[in-house]
């Protein structure tokens, strides 16, 4: 089956309220594995990355199968149907996905509409973004939108300025633009009742001194931390495919198996550079529990997965819980 159509028939199963009972047959066994962090209270410190239920649809279907805490999004201001089709490949023999989606949502309105709607409390984080038409000079407008309207619904927050698949967008990964969005976001956080965490997702293509201008911009900020990485637009790592059949996928962000190693080493790069004062959350190729222990041993508090999940199941997030609980 086309892998978007896969994932929209997963997704249209794991809403359905009727097709739960069989959710639970494919639910992970529960292990006692609690992680305090940013404070919130993780039943589990494993946690399903943003990309995957995007618009907010199947969280307590999710956290049935075992995750500690769930992503949405991306999400933007506005509805946008994001890249042309087809745009999200499976590359099954090296355990890897080759996507440009492109922010793909039904816009913040309809995300908190079905917010609203779900009947657990597994931790939430919403993953924030900006329209492909909104320019860049502009891009704080559409973060503070998604704030505002998310705010007494998530746990959490993502910023998301490291998606390859939106143009420009990584862009507000150098320092004067991040820092004008994450300070303005603070201001607002800092103005509510009660402060929720910020983190920051960032690029596994980042050199060392914009690693080093992260750190800076994280501590100035005070923003709660990082989450590391978000998909590469190398193609390494694929030795079961011809260099001419990757060409002819074409553009967009590569995760799976052939990210592991690369986004170990920026969490194990930032968790020094930082003496280890800024919490990261690990994700990229975490294919088995030894994956997420290097990140963990790299410097993550916790970890989540995606591609992971599409190759494994729900058994990963048991095979991960058992050996960290060890």
């Amino acid at each position: 089956m086309d892998a978007e159509k896969a994932h929209h028939l997963t997704l249209s199963l794991l809403k359905n309220e009727m097709l739960l009972p069989l959710v639970h047959l494919a639910k992970a066994k529960e292990v006692d594995s609690p992680k305090e962090l940013f404070g919130l209270k993780f039943k589990n410190p494993v946690g399903l990355a943003a990309g995957l239920d995007k618009n907010a649809e199947a969280i307590d279907a999710l956290g049935a199968l075992g995750f500690g805490f769930v992503e949405i999004g991306t999400i933007t201001p506005k509805p946008q149907e994001g890249n042309p089709k087809p745009r999200l490949f499976r590359l099954p023999q090296d355990q890897a996905l080759i996507n440009r989606m492109g922010f793909n949502n039904v816009g913040v309105a309809e995300a908190v509409r079905n917010l609203n709607k779900r009947k657990s409390n597994i931790i939430v984080g919403g993953n924030i973004g900006k329209n492909k038409v909104t320019p860049n000079e502009e891009a704080v407008r559409d973060y503070e939108i998604c704030f505002n309207a998310l705010f007494d619904d998530v746990d959490y927050f993502a910023v998301n300025v490291s998606s390859p698949n939106t143009p420009g967008l990584r862009a507000l990964q150098e320092k004067e633009a991040l820092s004008l969005i994450l300070h303005r976001l603070q201001h607002i956080n800092q103005g509510k009742k009660k402060a929720k965490p910020i983190l920051l997702k960032i690029a596994p293509d980042l050199g060392l001194e914009q690693l080093d201008e992260i750190v800076d911009i994280v501590q100035d900020t005070r923003i709660s931390g990082i989450i590391a990485t978000n998909t590469t637009i190398e193609r390494t790592g694929l030795p079961h495919y011809l260099p001419s059949e990757i060409e002819h996928i074409g553009a967009g962000g590569l995760s799976g198996k052939p990210l592991t190693s690369k986004s170990t080493e920026v969490i194990a790069y930032l968790h020094k550079a930082a003496k280890g004062t800024i919490p990261i959350i690990g994700v990229g190729g975490i294919m088995n529990a030894e994956h997420a222990i290097e990140k963990m041993h790299a410097g993550a508090q916790l970890v989540q997965l995606y591609s992971g999940f599409i190759y494994k199941g729900p058994k990963l997030i048991e095979e991960i819980c058992s050996k960290l609980s060890k």
